[in-house]
């Protein structure tokens, strides 16, 4: 949610933010409704200071005028009951006043809301406009000295690659199958070793932030009331993609949702308090399962584990004080987190820089992480995918977006309540990390060796078939 008191001083600011971002959304008609509301408070005020101003004056002239009422008689007694009816009129009307500036306030505020909540958050003046994915731009890029992704994968290993696909068939390690039996499409089932190896990578996530980099271990719910998704930024603009429970309908007062992104949880455990300037940062991690569907989504790697409906991410969150350096200098270090793991487990990887059509409404600014995969990518000679890049990994810079929306504050060294900021990035998801990970890893003979830092969650294991 952006600050209004900016909006209402830099309203064509926000309008070429939102231009910037492909979001649809009338700033002019949301600042005519903001003048309208702010000017029906501010006579409801008035009304208000009136009728006080009122009531206290004329209560010791109704108080007199009735005591000389016992004593009155004729057109003497008359003339004083009138007086005392006019001055008792007076703050009653103000009154009807006051009433009717809360229905002309309640008439605007709903499309006013609806309207402020669809705002994006600008992006960060260093990030580069473009219109979509296609133009986001390539930052660095890492390989481990046995695979270089500029060259063929059979050039290197001197086999051709199977698709991860090919693989967890050959082997055993997933069943689409009876997944789609039970729940329908883009559902599986991880059988054997295939469980074992999406348990490990996960756990290694975790506990390498939690251990290794001192996040605080959280578990969060991943079914929440609407107010949490609306305070993430993930409603009202992304409603379409959440799995609805409707309670409402059963009895319940409220709906609920199913999460996308341990995101959620983690930062909705803090809404609506105000937290000390010495709790801050608030580091934490959170290993959950996510729901998406997947909407618009229709034929795009729709095979195999790299877009499903369901699948466990290992989500990292920090929030600190409202200071731009600082909130720079926490993005790479989460980025550099993701990096040091991926460098570990071997996995050729690229950081690309987000353009503002790529952002989505809630990010000043984006990294994402792209995984080499040997089984993506346009078809060679042979039929065979050459290789292309994959996300894995997101990381996000929100400013005090989320924080606004969840109200969400902390005192500072003056004892004055301030939104502090807020990021998010993905340790790891799982099935999806899988498929560069199977791809790569394997072998001639059609095993997959695992890599070494997995392979004491695997009981000291050291290969797959």
């Amino acid at each position: 949610m952006i600050d209004l008191k900016e909006l209402r001083d830099t309203p064509q600011r926000f309008a070429d933010a939102a231009k910037a971002k492909n979001v649809d959304v009338d700033i002019a008609r949301l600042c005519e409704l903001d003048e309208q509301r702010r000017h029906l408070m501010s006579e409801q005020e008035s009304r208000r200071a009136e009728q006080k101003r009122i009531s206290k004056e004329i209560g010791p002239e109704i108080g007199k005028r009735r005591g000389m009422l016992k004593k009155a008689e004729g057109d003497e007694k008359l003339r004083l009951e009138t007086e005392i009816a006019e001055l008792e009129a007076k703050p009653a009307a103000l009154k009807s006043e006051i009433q009717g500036f809360d229905e002309k306030i309640k008439a605007i505020e709903p499309e006013w809301h609806a309207l402020w909540l669809k705002v994006p958050q600008p992006a960060s003046d260093d990030v580069p406009r473009g219109e979509s994915s296609e133009d986001n731009i390539e930052l660095s890029r890492w390989h481990p000295e046995n695979f270089d992704p500029a060259k063929t994968f059979e050039e290197q290993r001197g086999f051709a690659p199977r698709t991860h696909i090919e693989l967890i068939e050959s082997l055993g390690l997933v069943d689409f199958e009876r997944g789609v039996k039970m729940a329908g499409s883009r559902h599986y089932v991880l059988v054997g070793d295939g469980m074992r190896l999406h348990q490990a990578i996960l756990r290694y996530a975790f506990d390498y932030m939690t251990q290794e980099n001192g996040f605080t271990p959280m578990s969060v719910p991943v079914i929440v009331r609407e107010e949490c998704m609306v305070g993430t930024g993930f409603f009202p603009g992304g409603r379409e993609q959440a799995y609805h429970v409707e309670e409402s309908n059963r009895g319940a007062g409220h709906d609920l949702f199913l999460t996308g992104t341990g995101e959620v949880g983690l930062m909705g455990y803090y809404a609506d308090e105000i937290l000390e300037r010495d709790q801050l940062p608030i580091t934490c991690t959170t290993v959950s399962t996510c729901f998406r569907r997947e909407a618009g989504a229709a034929g795009k790697d729709t095979a195999g584990l790299y877009r499903v409906h369901q699948f466990d991410k290992v989500e990292q969150v920090v929030i600190h004080e409202a200071d731009e350096a600082t909130h720079r200098e926490w993005h790479r270090k989460m980025i550099g987190y993701v990096e040091t793991m991926l460098q570990r487990l071997g996995l050729p990887y690229r950081l690309l820089q987000c353009c503002t059509g790529d952002l989505g409404a809630k990010n000043e600014d984006m990294i994402d992480v792209e995984c080499w995969i040997p089984g993506r990518g346009e078809e060679g000679p042979d039929g065979r995918p050459l290789g292309d890049w994959g996300e894995t990994h997101s990381a996000s810079r929100l400013n005090d977006y989320q924080t606004r929306r969840l109200n969400l504050r902390y005192r500072d060294e003056n004892r004055k309540t301030v939104f502090p900021y807020a990021l998010n990035n993905t340790v790891c998801a799982s099935p999806r990390i899988l498929v560069p990970l199977l791809e790569l890893c394997q072998q001639e003979d059609g095993s997959i060796l695992i890599p070494e830092p997995l392979r004491p969650y695997m009981g000291g294991q050291e290969r797959i078939g």
